[in-house]
């Protein structure tokens, strides 16, 4: 069964949650505070984090952040009601899969729910190796010889959408609703900088990358 922790603070909205989507089938458990998510989150395996940003003493801003900072890798969507685009792009540079704007409806939210776990679920990918890299899609673990190497979720989810295609040109577009999700306006000179930090990681030489190409007008093609 999936687990879903949702971190709430608002009691009614949270018990609204957890019924809607024990309804669905999903182990769901509550938290109100981001002192206590950390904590669950750190200790417990879950299948995806659904975190308030408005949140008593610790934001879910500063959730996310420290999460990744842990490296919990566990797909997070934002629950939000701020509305301004420089608060989403945030949410997700800062580790966040998606965000859902509040107020939301059920419908909306369990869609959401379904395409982040059907985006993140690359476990049937197992692990890929090219040069002196591996990649552990079921662990969400990136390793240059042998050692763990620390990366963002934007930069993980970068190289799976280039390994699933490899081979293949992506144009930034493409890599954007990859990694960003669709309509979140990102400018080709973001995605550019997160392939050049992502390069900077695997590649032998990131001045000369043999992995990641970039094909001039196009876009960007993976051969490893």
């Amino acid at each position: 069964m999936i687990r879903i922790l949702v971190v709430e603070d608002e009691p009614d909205i949270a018990l609204g949650l957890k019924d809607d989507l024990t309804r669905q089938g999903y182990d769901v458990v509550t938290v109100a505070d981001g002192d206590s998510a950390i904590r669950r989150a750190s200790s417990e395996a879950w299948d995806l984090i659904l975190l308030d940003v408005m949140l008593p003493k610790i934001d879910g801003f500063e959730v996310c952040r420290e999460l990744r900072r842990l490296r919990i890798r566990t797909p997070i969507i934002l629950l939000t009601a701020k509305v301004q685009e420089a608060e989403k792009v945030l949410g997700l540079e800062l580790g966040a899969d998606d965000y859902v704007t509040k107020p939301f409806s059920p419908r909306e939210l369990r869609a959401r729910i379904k395409a982040v776990l059907r985006r993140i679920d690359d476990g049937s990918m197992g692990v890929e190796r090219f040069g002196d890299i591996e990649v552990d899609f079921r662990r969400c673990e990136l390793r240059r010889q042998g050692a763990v190497v620390d990366f963002s979720s934007l930069e993980f989810k970068l190289l799976a959408a280039f390994i699933r295609n490899r081979g293949r040109v992506l144009s930034r577009d493409q890599l954007l609703d990859a990694a960003w999700g669709s309509g979140v306006h990102v400018t080709d000179r973001a995605v550019d900088n997160h392939v050049v930090d992502l390069r900077r990681k695997i590649e032998p030489d990131p001045a000369q990358p043999r992995y990641i190409i970039s094909v001039r007008g196009m876009g960007y093609r993976f051969d490893g």
